[in-house]
């Protein structure tokens, strides 16, 4: 459990490492797109990359937090450093918008007709196409590794995809129609999205750290695993579940017939603890044991029978 553990957490954090590399990458291709053109709408663009290479360095610095083991001021491990990073590039992602706004109000004040717009779209075109093939690996890498960090990578370059793509039409348009207050206007519009994007990943985030159940899914899953694997009980009640980075608490109460031993007890606890770790990555059970006058449904003699009935 502890390697598959430390092995999850170092393929995040390498994970991590490539995003900055691509991050610097695509920086730099945007800078020269705008360079090229003079675009405000690129410009914007551009700094939204800005963002993207200190969310990738939050999100690189909380993965390697997250990966170190509980100790005796974190009992409960680091795992909630990710969320702090999610936090932390939504607040970036804000800062960009409002920097592009003003970028684009200056626009409207004195509009400009970019310079070479063929070249430095293309240059833009490229930098999209980078991001897209990386926000689709970095989905497919922090839904594995039930990693907040790289899913809020992955959500802030999808968003990212999206508005380049509009600049890149907007610019174009600029060059073929010479309506020159569409560029400040794009760069406008970008600022919005960003700003909406923004807003949903600091949401999703702070309610990590709120403790947020799991998903309505993973709770029915959780159920059947115990119902089928707790044999010789009478009831399960109380199921509480929570998401703390990649780790996911579950704690319940488990009832047995009161003249059961306690070794056999804990033979039934051991056994739905296995069964909820193989089927669940980074599981965290508590189980309290209680007599069966603590039950919450009646019950007929005998409990050798799977636990059916949730209080």
């Amino acid at each position: 459990m502890i390697a598959a553990k430390n092995d999850a957490t170092g393929r995040a954090v390498r994970t991590a490492w490539s995003t900055m590399a691509v991050a610097f990458g695509v920086l730099g291709l945007k800078t020269v797109a705008w360079w090229l053109t003079g675009s405000v709408a690129l410009l914007a663009d551009a700094l939204e990359s800005v963002v993207n290479v200190g969310a990738s360095l939050g999100a690189l610095v909380a993965l390697i937090l997250a990966g170190r083991p509980a100790d005796a001021n974190h009992p409960y491990g680091h795992s909630k450093a990710e969320y702090f990073s999610a936090v932390l590039e939504g607040v970036l992602i804000v800062l960009a918008a409002l920097l592009i706004l003003r970028e684009a109000w200056f626009g409207f004040q004195a509009p400009r007709a970019p310079d070479a717009p063929a070249l430095g779209l293309a240059v833009s075109a490229v930098a999209s196409v980078v991001n897209g093939v990386w926000a689709w690996v970095l989905f497919r890498r922090g839904r594995a590794l039930r990693s907040p960090a790289l899913l809020a990578d992955a959500k802030h370059l999808q968003a990212d995809v999206i508005t380049s793509a509009g600049v890149i039409v907007g610019v174009g348009l600029v060059a073929l129609t010479g309506v020159l207050w569409l560029d400040p206007l794009l760069a406008a519009l970008t600022a919005l999205n960003i700003l909406w994007s923004g807003g949903v990943l600091l949401r999703d985030s702070v309610g990590g750290l709120m403790d947020e159940a799991a998903e309505p899914e993973l709770i029915e899953r959780i159920r059947g695993l115990i119902a089928s694997t707790a044999m010789g009980a009478l009831e399960a009640h109380d199921l509480r579940t929570r998401h703390a980075g990649q780790v996911t608490f579950v704690e319940f109460h488990l009832v047995v017939p009161g003249e059961m031993r306690v070794t056999e007890a804990h033979d039934i606890c051991d056994r739905i603890e296995a069964a909820l770790r193989a089927a669940i990555p980074k599981v965290v059970v508590g189980i309290h044991v209680e007599p069966e006058g603590k039950a919450k449904h009646d019950h007929a003699p005998g409990g050798a029978r799977p636990v059916s009935q949730f209080g």
